[in-house]
C-alpha cells in the first residue's frame, strides 16, 4: 500500500505563500506602473507649461506673469522630484516583492521535487512487491509441477 506524502501540509502552505506572493507582486507592479504614469504626466505637463512660457516671453509678458510662470514651474519641479522619489521607492518595493515571489516559487519547486521522488519510490516499491509476489507464485507453480512429475497421482 502506498504511503501518503508526509510533507503534503508543507506543500499546501508553500502553495498558499506562493499565491500570496504572486498577488502581492501583481499589486506592487500596478503601483509602480501608476507611479511612473503620474511622473510621465507631470513631466509632460512641465514641458507643455515651459513651451507656453517661451511663447509668452516671445510675444511679450509682464514681470508679474513671468514670475507666476516661474513659480508655477518651480512647483511642478517639486512635484516631479517627489514623484521621482515615489517611483524609486516603488521600484525597490517591487524588487523586494519579486525576490519574495522567487523565494516562494523555489521553495514550492523543491517540495514538488521531493514529492516526485516520493512517488517514484512508491512506484519502485510497488513494482518490487509485485515482482516478489509474481516470483513466489511462479516458484510455487514450478514446485507444484515438479511434485506432479514426481507423483502423477496428485
Amino acid at each position: 500500500m502506498a504511503e501518503p506524502f508526509a510533507l503534503l501540509p508543507l506543500i499546501k502552505l508553500a502553495q498558499h505563500q506562493n499565491d500570496s506572493a504572486t498577488r502581492k507582486l501583481g499589486q506592487l507592479n500596478k503601483q509602480q506602473q501608476s507611479a511612473q504614469e503620474k511622473l510621465d504626466i507631470l513631466q509632460q505637463y512641465r514641458k507643455d507649461y515651459q513651451a507656453r512660457l517661451q511663447e509668452a516671453t516671445q510675444s511679450g509678458i509682464n514681470q508679474a506673469d513671468l514670475r507666476n510662470f516661474q513659480q508655477f514651474i518651480g512647483k511642478i519641479d517639486e512635484a516631479i522630484g517627489q514623484q521621482l522619489q515615489q517611483v524609486e521607492q516603488s521600484k525597490i518595493s517591487t524588487q523586494t516583492g519579486r525576490n519574495e515571489f522567487d523565494a516562494t516559487r523555489r521553495k514550492l519547486k523543491s517540495f514538488d521535487t521531493l514529492q516526485q521522488r516520493h512517488i517514484e519510490e512508491q512506484k519502485k516499491a510497488a513494482e518490487k512487491s509485485e515482482q516478489k509476489m509474481l516470483d513466489e507464485h511462479t516458484g510455487r507453480m514450478a514446485a507444484y509441477k515438479m511434485k506432479q512429475i514426481e507423483d502423477p497421482d496428485i
